[in-house]
């Protein structure tokens, strides 16, 4: 099983749900990089449940920086983030171990591991491993802001209940940063955690859109054909549990258009290069353009619902019935928006460190 993502910077995820710890290393880390402790804790409450809209499991989730940081800087060396699990319900999965919560990995699980993989929680394929991403992502954002590279995600979309698209990035991006439940429309935030908050109460979950936009990423980064921008980006995104599409600029719709209406005409503003639209995302072939990179993200509803359904017994091989017990989000997508942005993050200083190296970072 392969943990590691990335190539001149990498992102190693280890532990289970309900295990005594989750954690990263994050390795090939530029030194001097100034880590700010406040901005992870800041970073680690926008993932946080709250309210009737996530999961009763409260975990205090303080970050633990064991290595690769001296005096508040890095050293260079891997980087080691641990994070306790102390709200652990085990015995609420004791009952369903042999019964495979439909859209779930927990079936996958078994049959990739042979059965010997921690069924709690959905072990190590829970959302809980998304944790130590947002330490480690933290760390990447503030490393792309010291150049200028600003990064947002808002919820284009919950239970079909649309938010408004991005219009003034720089200044929606300092809205969204201090969001606990991110979108642009105040109106439309009262009207997703109702609906949310309805789907729960029905013992269901409900999905959405996020959109994302990246404002100063220089033009030149990437690679065509395998190490594509897009592809790097979809490959790190499809790693978020319950993502099931990724779309770059207009996306799918680019299908129905002609050449003529999908073109980014060139023109010069201010002695720079720009594009009149960004139909493509700012991304021509697989390597940045310089506009904005904008891409929506699709979470599927939570497998995990209170609802009967049906499921097979995997000790008998006969067909069985699943009520499920323990503390399940309702919705994830208000939560998942910052690890978007943390994956995002670690993506892009990733091509960025192959491109220019790291001392690049060091620099003012």
């Amino acid at each position: 099983m392969k943990n590691t993502f990335g190539n001149a910077l990498t992102v190693t995820l280890f532990g289970e749900s309900h295990g005594e710890m989750i954690g990263a290393v994050l390795d090939g880390i530029a030194p001097g990089i100034l880590v700010d402790a406040a901005y992870i804790a800041h970073q680690m409450d926008q993932r946080r449940p709250y309210g009737a809209i996530s999961t009763g499991r409260k975990e205090s989730d303080t970050v633990k920086l064991v290595s690769g940081v001296y005096q508040g800087k890095t050293t260079g060396t891997p980087i080691c983030i641990l994070i306790e699990n102390a709200e652990q319900h085990s015995s609420d999965y004791a009952e369903q171990q042999f019964l495979p919560r439909p859209g779930h990995a927990d079936y996958t699980a078994m049959q990739k591991f042979h059965g010997f993989s921690d069924p709690r929680g959905g072990g190590h394929f829970s959302g809980r491993l998304t944790a130590p991403l947002t330490a480690a992502g933290a760390i990447a954002l503030s490393m792309l802001k010291k150049k200028g590279i600003l990064i947002g995600t808002h919820i284009a979309r919950c239970a079909k209940i649309s938010d408004r698209s991005f219009e003034d990035y720089e200044k929606d991006i300092g809205l969204l940063e201090e969001s606990l439940f991110a979108v642009l429309d105040p109106k439309k935030s009262e009207e997703m955690q109702s609906a949310i908050e309805e789907a729960a109460g029905c013992g269901d979950s409900v999905g959405g859109v996020l959109e994302t936009a990246v404002l100063g990423i220089p033009a030149g980064i990437g690679e065509p054909w395998f190490d594509t921008v897009e592809g790097l980006l979809a490959h790190a995104l499809y790693s978020i549990p319950s993502v099931k599409g990724v779309e770059f600029g207009t996306g799918f719709a680019l299908a129905d258009l002609r050449g003529s209406e999908a073109n980014d005409a060139f023109v010069i503003e201010n002695g720079a290069v720009k594009t009149r639209s960004n139909h493509n995302g700012g991304i021509n072939g697989g390597i940045t353009n310089g506009m904005p990179i904008l891409f929506r993200t699709a979470v599927k509803p939570t497998p995990s619902i209170f609802l009967k359904q049906d499921t097979v017994d995997l000790r008998t091989m006969e067909q069985a019935e699943l009520k499920l017990k323990g503390r399940h989000d309702p919705a994830i997508v208000h939560r998942a928006r910052v690890v978007v942005d943390s994956l995002t993050a670690l993506t892009l200083a990733d091509l960025l460190t192959e491109r220019y190296g790291t001392d690049w970072w060091a620099e003012a």
